[in-house]
Order: structure tokens, then sequence, then C-alpha cells
């Protein structure tokens, strides 16, 4: 991952005063025994930490689709097949977090990239500044925020261009059209705006009180949650797991010439113990970013249990992993 390759030129480019700890400059680099065997990874797999947070997503979808199905309450609920929803009304709803108007999907979920982006900025700039990040120099660091934030304007990017605007219409709406979709306006209603231009977005319909009816609706929701879940999780919560010292990992990658190399990923901690004994310290801004991912995870489950088919929560998925991988 960037963020780890980031840690690592730092460290690299700061002599340890320690010890206990030996690290070389070069490719392949010596780890220390207090870390735990490492395993390596072909350049274009993941490393097996990065498998079990990916597998983490599909995980909590299926989970919840056979939740949904096992639960009699859930089960006996009225479901309207086009809004994919139970119903809304207080008293029929499965569960407080089926309901569409519950406080955090109205303040949490319907932001959710805004929250995103809040943690992954207060997270940057208030990192722990241990004994070797201390004496990196403020050119490193600056040169590590800069990367950092290029990736997150990649993501947004990418999350603009599927949810928000993408030459028009967003690829989520493009796609509801493509396959049959359409803004399907009441009775005494026409189907086209005020302007007589047809209604290509699921907001314009919604606005002029239309139905977005026919079409595959992939799932915005898990899109968004496995989107900015993936993307914190690699901004922070790797650099989290590299100061803890508990997991080390390498991977080959291609070099400019052509050669396979290795390199560490789990190197001794900016800053951490150098026995190893004690646990990492968490940032006020990891906190916050943690606090993020779990309710982005308990979000995605909710999603899985009470909206949309599993063939549109797959597709969420699927559109938001081709940005995570």
């Amino acid at each position: 991952m960037a963020a780890a390759d980031d840690d690592r030129n730092a460290r690299e480019s700061t002599p340890h005063r320690g010890n206990t700890t030996t690290t070389t400059t070069t490719r392949t680099r010596t780890t220390t025994s207090s870390l735990t065997p490492t395993t390596t990874t072909p350049p274009h797999l993941p490393t097996p930490i990065e498998t079990i947070a990916l597998g983490m997503f599909p995980f909590i979808l299926i989970f919840g689709a056979i939740f949904s199905v096992l639960s009699p309450h859930t089960r006996s609920a009225p479901y309207d097949a086009v809004t994919q929803s139970h119903s809304q009304d207080p008293n029929l709803a499965p569960s407080y977090f089926a309901r569409k108007n519950n406080i955090f999907n109205v303040f949490f979920v319907k932001r959710g990239w805004a929250w995103t982006t809040l943690a992954f900025v207060f997270a940057l700039l208030t990192q722990p500044a241990g004994r070797a990040a201390a004496a990196t120099s403020p050119a490193v660091v600056l040169a590590r925020r800069a990367r950092a934030g290029l990736r997150w304007a990649l993501t947004t990017t990418y999350w603009v261009f599927v949810t928000q605007w993408f030459f028009g219409p967003p690829l989520i709406d493009r796609s509801f059209r493509l396959t049959g979709g359409r803004c399907e306006m009441a009775a005494h209603a026409h189907t086209q705006g005020e302007f007589g231009v047809e209604m290509v977005t699921s907001v314009a319909c919604k606005t002029a009180g239309g139905r977005w009816k026919g079409g595959h609706d992939i799932s915005g929701h898990v899109f968004l949650l496995v989107l900015g879940t993936a993307f914190l999780m690699h901004e922070v919560g790797w650099p989290m797991l590299v100061r803890s010292r508990r997991r080390a990992e390498e991977r080959c990658i291609v070099a400019p010439d052509g050669t396979v190399e290795k390199i560490g990923r789990g190197a001794p901690a900016d800053g951490g113990p150098e026995d190893g004994r004690e646990g990492v310290v968490l940032g006020v801004g990891e906190k916050a970013a943690v606090a993020v991912i779990c309710m982005n995870l308990w979000m995605l489950l909710m999603t899985a249990i009470y909206f949309h088919t599993w063939v549109e929560k797959f597709t969420g998925l699927l559109t938001a992993m081709l940005q995570a991988i």
C-alpha cells in the first residue's frame, strides 16, 4: 500500500537511535525479532492482511443477507420492491435502522464522504510523532502528506464520477437507465421536467415527485461505505498496524529495470517502543478515523439486512472494490 510505503521512505531517511533495531535502506530489509515471521506476496496480489481486510466487506454483506432471511421479524415486514426498502411506517418497520429517516442515515451515511474526508485530514495532521518521526525533516513530512492528499483527490474523483457527476448524470444513474430504468411520474404529472427536458438523474426525478423505477440500481450506500472504509483503513489503519509492530509482511515489486525485489512492510514504528512490549498509542485523529470506520461497518451491516437486493449490493461492493484494490 502507498501509505505504508510513505512510512518506509521516512524511516529510511532517518537513522534509528536505538540499539535493538537494525534496518537498512535497501529493498530487502531486516526486521526486529519482536515481529512475527514475514510472508512474501507477489507484486500484483494483496498481502494476507490486505486479503482479510478486503474480505470483511463481502462477509458483512453475506451475513446481513442471511440474517434478513432467517429473522422472522424482518422476513414478515412489508417490503417495497421499487424503493428497495421495508415499510417506513414506524409501526411496521422491522427496525429503527430499516427506516431511511433514522438519524445515522440522515446525518452520517448521507454525508459519508464528508465524514471520511474529515477523519482522514484530522488523522493526517495529528499522527503521533515518536523519536524517528520527530527527527524526520519537514520536507519529508510535507512530501508524505502531499502524496496522501493526491490519493484522497483521486479517490474523491472516483466517488464524484460514480455518485454525483460524470459529464452529466453520474455512473450509477447512467447504468440504471442503460438497464431499462426511467423516471415514472404520478398519473397527473408529465414524464418530463418543467422545460421539457427528460429527467435522467434520480435526484431530479425524486425532487419532481417521481419514482426511479425499472433498472438495475447499484447500491450507493454499499459503494460509499465500502469505499470510505477501505480508504481510511489504507491511509490510517495500515500505518497504525505498522507502528504496533505486531505483524511483518513483504511484498514483491517490479523495479524500473524489470527485476523483482522485496520490500518490507511492518518495520519498527516511528516512536514505538523499542522492545515491542507496549501497545500502539493512537492520536486523537486516528481515534476519530477508527470511530468513522466502525460506524461505516455498522451501517454497512444495516444496509445488508434491510435495503436493496443481493445483486444491487454486490454491484455496489464491486464498484467500490475497483477503486479500493
